[in-house]
């Protein structure tokens, strides 16, 4: 007789500050049991920083518990917008993400979500294509880093670029190197820029259609959000697991269907400075996750 199947751990995480140096994250993840984990390479409101020596970079790699965490990957700052109007943010842009990209790969780190950017009102069509030229530049500048880019879903506020899967799937299809772009679905940023979670059969649909937008094979990360702000009203602020707009029903689907197993899901929830919120909202995703089994 067979013996019984065991839960199939979720890849479960949250985003961790690097304060004390970047194998500081390390601990602070696995201090509350995570199995994923998100990082900033340097401090996110700074254009620049000093290069990772080679003793923070082998704390890191060599750290005793790297190997408890299934996936760790990178966000990109804040201030890098690849469609800046403005020469010297521009240029600063480009810089800053092309050394974030390195930093990440010194990790070891598979991608960095990136926002795609903010078009400052030159329109959305000119906004993109300057997206395209960027990612092609800053890839052209940094051949050999494996470290790919994953673009992430955007509310819309303001005049912020990707809020429609059409967005995302436009800048993959015309890069000169594809294959060096993924994207990571922001559950609080799809449901704000209008998509419907509020029901599985809604979540479903919103699935179908970034599949048959822009394909679930380039999925390489969820951040799981639920949203303080209405449906469509394009305005990024996240809430804990089911206090928010969206509830509980889209979690629910995420965290049970099979598909998105071996997908990492990353909390981006207020917190101070112990995670005691992120204990509570990853102990709500675990709970909905009881029918995630082996096949």
């Amino acid at each position: 007789m067979a013996a019984p199947q065991k839960p199939v751990r979720p890849l479960l995480g949250a985003h961790m500050s690097i304060g004390g140096g970047v194998h500081r994250a390390i601990e602070r993840a696995r201090s509350i049991d995570c199995t994923a984990m998100q990082i900033f390479a340097k401090n996110n409101m700074q254009w620049f920083a000093r290069p990772f020596t080679q003793e923070e970079i082998k704390a890191f790699l060599e750290h005793s518990q790297r190997a408890e965490l299934a996936a760790v990957f990178a966000h990109a700052n804040y201030l890098i917008n690849l469609a800046a109007t403005n020469p010297q943010f521009y240029a600063n842009s480009i810089r800053a993400f092309s050394e974030e990209l390195v930093r990440a790969d010194q990790l070891g780190l598979p991608f960095v979500v990136l926002h795609p950017g903010a078009h400052l009102g030159a329109g959305e069509e000119a906004g993109l294509e300057k997206v395209v030229v960027s990612i092609d530049r800053i890839f052209g500048g940094i051949p050999r880093v494996k470290t790919r880019i994953a673009l992430e879903t955007t509310a819309g506020q303001g005049s912020c670029l990707g809020h429609t899967f059409a967005h995302l799937a436009y800048i993959i299809a015309n890069v000169r190197e594809p294959e060096r772009l993924c994207v990571c679905l922001d559950t609080a940023h799809v449901f704000a820029a209008g998509y419907d979670l509020t029901s599985e059969a809604g979540t479903q649909k919103m699935f179908r259609e970034f599949d048959r937008t822009i394909g679930l094979q380039h999925l390489v990360a969820l951040h799981l959000n639920d949203s303080k702000t209405a449906r469509g009203s394009r305005v990024d602020r996240h809430e804990h697991i089911g206090k928010g707009k969206i509830g509980l029903d889209a979690f629910r689907f995420i965290m049970r269907d099979r598909r998105f197993r071996k997908i990492p899901k990353v909390l981006e929830t207020p917190k101070g400075k112990e995670p005691l919120e992120d204990v509570e909202n990853m102990k709500t995703l675990r709970s909905l996750a009881q029918a995630y089994r082996h096949p």
